[in-house]
């Protein structure tokens, strides 16, 4: 089935480059695929509310088209079914953890659009295994997910060390959880950023039982993806990103935005917000779409801050996701 979606893609123009941005505003709601469950990226909470960065992505972006970041719909996804809803149109854009390779950007008829986090394949396990460093998990049992780039990461270190593991390939996130938790595997490898996600919400308790290794063993750049073919709304996606970044680096904030509009004398700032420009045109969108976007959804820092950031459950260093200004290595593509 996932093939004879991929050659649709692949071989039917009009599919590919069907105006994304029409759909949507004629549907009336943003339909955006989302983790099933991954604290402080995408998590329903008891009352069904969605909370986490990705899920601020697909807010944010929903805010660009509609002025209204609650029109979008959340589509939960595993890693296996992730890119066959996107292909076949079940969802407008994928915003699930998901990193950005060549095969993805290249091969699978899908674009990526941008990183929002910078992320690298860790490791974590219990205290009782007594291993404080990657050499220590030579001949480990090693739960996975399937469908990721992990399979691959894992394998290319382990030989390139001399090392081997046995591996548990498993389907989703809970299911992973429990065969760890139940001491089927030794330990856990995944995105750190999951991994932090896990020791703090999602594996038994006290969180003091585990130890995350300090190695990273890959580069894992997490972002948005959109179908091939429909340049306007890879704009739309990737821009709205951009002005996420752009306004931390002006000091345009959810709570200042409207004041920054009149007051500021700043030329990146007024195109930024639209006060001079024809920017949202150009994107066949409203030119005040980047004031409605941080006024509704914050900038990339304030959405960082309350979903991962040090004062959250994930209590994540901004680390390299920090702006270019402060030794990170988010830079947006100048507002000119």
């Amino acid at each position: 089935m996932r093939r004879l979606l991929l050659l649709a893609v692949l071989l039917l123009p009009g599919l590919a480059n069907a105006a994304t941005l029409d759909t949507v505003r004629s549907r009336g709601v943003l339909n955006c695929g989302v983790n099933v469950g991954l604290a402080g990226f995408s998590l329903a909470d008891s009352q069904g509310v969605w909370h986490g960065m990705d899920v601020d992505l697909c807010r944010a972006v929903a805010t660009a088209v509609f002025g209204d970041a609650t029109k979008v719909k959340f589509v939960p996804l595993t890693s296996q079914n992730r890119f066959t809803a996107l292909q076949s149109g079940e969802i407008d854009m994928l915003a699930r953890n998901t990193t950005h390779t060549f095969v993805r950007d290249v091969t699978i008829g899908l674009r990526m659009v941008g990183v929002s986090f910078y992320d690298g394949q860790g490791f974590v396990t219990r205290k009782t295994t007594n291993a404080t460093k990657l050499a220590d998990l030579n001949g480990a049992t090693i739960c996975m997910l399937s469908g990721s780039t992990h399979e691959l990461n894992i394998g290319d270190y382990f030989r390139a060390n001399n090392m081997t593991f046995k591996p548990v390939i498993l389907d989703t996130q809970d299911t992973l959880v429990t065969a760890f938790s139940g001491g089927r595997c030794d330990a856990i490898t995944q995105d750190a950023s999951n991994i932090a996600s896990m020791v703090a919400t999602g594996l038994p308790a006290p969180s003091d039982q585990y130890v995350v290794i300090p190695e990273r063993i890959s580069k894992e750049p997490l972002g948005p993806m959109i179908r091939r073919g429909d340049d306007q709304w890879l704009d739309i996606t990737r821009w709205t990103l951009i002005a996420l970044i752009e306004a931390e680096e002006l000091g345009v904030t959810a709570a200042n935005a409207d004041k920054m509009l009149t007051e500021s004398t700043s030329a990146t700032t007024q195109r930024l917000l639209g006060k001079t420009g024809d920017f949202g045109k150009a994107l066949g969108l409203d030119n005040a779409w980047a004031l409605n976007v941080i006024k509704q959804v914050g900038n990339y820092g304030e959405i960082y801050d309350r979903n991962v950031g040090p004062a959250s459950p994930m209590k994540l260093p901004r680390g390299v996701n920090g702006l270019w200004t402060k030794g990170g290595l988010m830079y947006a593509i100048p507002f000119r």
